[in-house]
């Protein structure tokens, strides 16, 4: 500090004997103008390193200048702050407190400037920074008196966006060590970005240690990344990176401009990455940094162009590596600070003599002062080392923002952006690792997912063929329609089964349609027929089915006593079980479509890696013909048509052991009820279930649909067939069908039932006449014994023999006596021709006939 001491008073003689000799005046005769300032010689950011030199610079040629200030020279009492407001606040109590009195404080770092800005406006102190960033500083309501030639933080954010918009990135994440300047820094750039359309998918905060917000940044697949914090944690932060491999060409960062060249490289003991993994981390990493030397070989109020005052700074700092001296960068902000200053004092002499102020009458209650400073301060602009400077209406610093980017290792200039015009001055000499500009988030490809055509061709042929069959087992039962087998089994229910089993299989066509091969707004059309093919389909030929087996359960399984009294079954009935069916499946199809229509919705499914190493996911995508409410519907159409198949399933059943001629085929129409029932419940949830997967869906549904019309149709019109073909019963019935009319069937189901109760009759009448035999036969019995004891007293009397053997040849049938005389020869009858053979007592019914006996022999039996 003595050595510093010295160095100033040196300063001080030779500037005052500069001044002596340039202006040929007595320089006792200036005022002296103090200056409190604290310059961070060490700590977090030691930019008075850099900084303290300049001042001096821009204080030596302010007071040589006989225009500016010609009765006053600035002397500048500074301390070394550290860059810690405590510390800070102890120096600052020694600048208010001891002499001289200071007209203007000049702190460095944000969070000193903070205190001292707050704390001046008690002192009616301007107070005009250096190297002051925060954003939070520019709040003229909290720091009424602050000014500052270093820009606000905030200054990078209009170039972010305008970087961001240039490469088309709408996502961007964030991360920021936990301190007031980059919490503000943030918080504006967040707002900027909103209004920009940029989405901030991802924010990050640390206070020390960043490894788990570099994990989340990971985890959570963050591209582009603006990454504030400072020059120390930065490096733990890049080794971090380096771990998470979280670089490459598919990231860049966006970090802060004023750090060393060579901030990487250097060796930190707080991180166990090497200089080699840190420079792999940071290639082609972007930085956005205030312009604080101007790029145009200008003179300025200086009268020296920025490649002057870096030489005669480079003097200064006696050959000293700039990447090692703190606050290098900022040296001309500190310079063009000096300046600013000196310019807005001129300015105030003037207005303040009117009023019958001197600058030297200034302390701490003059209020007027400190007005004509702020004001002449507030309207300062020239042109500086740094460039032009100009205050905003918050104190803030208004300039251009340099762009660079690291290629190989160093950074290169790749463009300027004027926040106050809103250009944009681009190099065009940006480097990528890849092709260019990574996107801003995992490129996601939307494929949608479409049916297999080799299985839809396939199950296209299948029921190709079905509904030829259907129209050929069609064709076959309207042809056959008058013979009499067909005529038995309901054809005209037939031909609704076949109607609705060629409707159920041309739904597999638009089942396999997607948006392969239609439109997506010819898409509902394909559902709405899908829809209505299945449902008349299931209608019809189920329904046909299902009516037929209703009637024979319902009329032959009623208990013997009420078969009598049951009425004759009419066509009509039938037809109408059928109609309510389908007059049911329609009204409910209908009011569906109606109240809520079917529509197309699009299935997301998780994201997919493609192979290779592509930075794209691909979003499989599948349609499917939906509803609002397609669960409600579905249940209750499922419930309906699943109590109609378990009802089926039962009545088959119950019917399994009846057979009528009536409908002669509803036994196969069980066979078939049994099968479709299976395969719709099976098949219902399966498709459910398999909704998610189009090809196992298609399939399992189509195969189904094959399988149950080709087992309907084969197992109800096949037989039908192979009988017609191998009997040839067609020829004889359709010749009687076309002598006897329409009236044939009626009168061969009444011809039937009369056949019935006289066959009846007739087994009773046998009982009766077995019974009368049998006792016929023991009465035989006992007269051929008789005869033989007479054979034997004939022998004695041969008187008799002639007698005896004519007895002895008559047919021993002829003995038999009627029932109710006495026995005698002259009496004998023979035994009627019919029950002559006890084995033609038991014919079967179908072979008893009113003419095997005749009514005269069954009057005989009854006498």
């Amino acid at each position: 500090m003595a050595r510093l001491s010295r160095t100033v008073q040196h300063y001080s003689v030779t500037l005052t004997l500069t001044v002596l000799l340039s202006c040929h005046s007595p320089v006792l005769g200036k005022k002296k103008l103090y200056i409190g300032a604290l310059f961070p010689m060490s700590g977090g950011w030691p930019g008075g390193q850099a900084c303290l030199p300049a001042s001096r610079m821009a204080l030596d040629l302010v007071n040589k200048r006989t225009d500016i200030l010609p009765d006053y020279e600035l002397e500048l009492i500074y301390h070394d702050s550290m860059c810690d407001p405590g510390e800070a606040t102890k120096l600052l109590y020694d600048l208010l407190y001891k002499e001289p009195l200071k007209i203007v404080l000049m702190p460095g770092c944000s969070s000193v400037s903070t205190l001292v800005a707050e704390a001046s406006r008690m002192w009616n102190l301007i107070v005009l920074s250096y190297g002051s960033s925060s954003p939070a500083l520019s709040n003229r309501q909290r720091f009424p008196t602050f000014f500052r030639t270093h820009p606000s933080a905030t200054l990078h954010n209009p170039t972010r966006v305008q970087l961001f918009q240039k490469w088309k990135w709408t996502k961007i994440a964030t991360i920021q060590q936990t301190t007031e300047v980059f919490t503000s820094t943030l918080d504006d750039l967040e707002v900027r970005v909103k209004e920009a359309g940029i989405e901030i998918s991802v924010r990050q905060s640390f206070l020390t240690n960043p490894a788990v917000a570099v994990k989340n940044l990971k985890r959570q697949d963050a591209r582009i990344i603006v990454g504030l914090f400072y020059e120390t944690e930065a490096r733990k932060v890049f080794c971090e990176v380096y771990k998470e491999k979280l670089y490459g060409k598919k990231y860049v960062w966006f970090l802060i401009g004023w750090y060393a060249d060579n901030w990487f490289k250097i060796k930190d003991p707080t991180i166990n990455c090497t200089i080699e993994q840190m420079t792999e981390a940071v290639e082609g990493h972007v930085t956005t940094e205030i312009v604080m030397l101007n790029p145009e070989t200008v003179r300025g109020a200086s009268n020296l162009t920025s490649q002057e005052f870096i030489a005669q700074l480079m003097s200064k700092l006696g050959g000293k590596n700039p990447e090692e001296t703190g606050g290098f960068q900022e040296a001309p902000l500190a310079y063009d600070a000096v300046w600013a200053l000196a310019l807005a004092l001129n300015k105030t002499v003037g207005p303040l003599k009117a009023k019958g102020h001197r600058l030297e009458d200034f302390n701490y209650n003059n209020k007027d002062i400190t007005a004509e400073i702020y004001r002449a301060l507030n309207t300062s602009s020239f042109e500086g080392i740094s460039g032009h400077v100009v205050f905003d209406a918050q104190g803030s610093r208004m300039a251009w923002t340099l762009i660079e980017q690291l290629q190989g290792g160093s950074y290169k200039k790749i463009g300027y952006y004027d926040s106050t015009k809103g250009n944009l001055s681009w190099y065009g000499n940006d480097r990528w690792i890849g092709s260019g500009p990574p996107a801003d988030q995992t490129v996601v490809i939307e494929e949608f997912r479409y049916l297999s055509q080799k299985i839809f061709v396939s199950m296209s042929v299948f029921a190709g063929l079905g509904i030829l069959l259907g129209f050929v087992c069609l064709t076959f039962n309207i042809h056959n329609s008058n013979v009499r087998y067909i005529q038995n089994s309901q054809p005209y229910l037939n031909n609704m089964a076949a109607v609705g089993c060629i409707m159920a299989l041309a739904a597999v066509f638009p089942l396999g349609i997607d948006g392969l091969h239609v439109h997506r707004r010819q898409f509902p059309v394909i559902c709405q027929l899908r829809l209505w093919l299945l449902g008349l389909g299931f209608s019809l030929a189920y329904g046909s089915m299902f009516t037929k087996i209703w009637w024979v359960h319902t009329v032959f399984t009623k208990k013997d006593e009420r078969k009598n009294k049951r009425k004759h079954l009419e066509q009509w009935k039938l037809y109408s079980t059928v109609g309510v069916l389908l007059a049911i499946d329609i009204l409910s199809l209908i009011i569906w479509q109606i109240v809520d229509p079917l529509h197309v919705t699009v299935e997301k499914f998780t994201k997919e890696a493609p192979k290779g190493d592509l930075d794209v996911l691909i979003q499989p995508l599948l349609e499917h013909c939906s509803s609002e409410k397609m669960n409600t519907w579905l249940g209750v159409v499922y419930g309906y048509k699943g109590f109609l198949l378990l009802l089926g399933i039962f009545l088959a059943y119950e019917t399994k052991s009846i057979s009528t001629e009536k409908i002669n085929d509803h036994r196969a129409v069980g066979m078939a009820i049994y099968n479709v029932a299976v395969l719709c419940m099976v098949t219902a949830p399966v498709t459910m279930i398999l909704s998610s997967q189009q090809d196992a869906s298609f399939a399992f549904a189509s195969l189904a649909i094959v399988f149950s019309v080709y087992i309907t149709l084969v197992v109800l019109f096949v037989p039908k067939m192979r009988r017609l073909i191998t009997r040839g019963e067609w020829q004889s019935d359709a010749r009687e069908t076309t002598k006897t009319g329409s009236s044939t069937n009626n009168n061969d189901e009444e011809k039937s039932r009369q056949l019935e109760r006289e066959n009846r009759e007739l087994q009773k009448i046998i009982e009766e006449k077995e019974e009368r035999v049998s006792e016929l036969r023991n009465q035989l019995s006992e007269r051929q014994e008789l005869q033989s004891r007479r054979r034997a007293s004939t022998v004695i009397n041969p008187n008799n023999s002639s007698s005896s053997n004519a007895f002895t040849h008559r047919d021993p049938r002829s003995l038999a006596a009627r029932p109710g005389y006495p026995t005698s020869t002259s009496d004998i009858h023979p035994i009627p021709l019919c029950f002559g053979n006890s084995s033609s007592l038991y014919q079967p019914d179908s072979q008893i006939s009113r003419n095997n006996c005749h009514t005269s022999h069954l009057q005989l039996l009854y006498k």
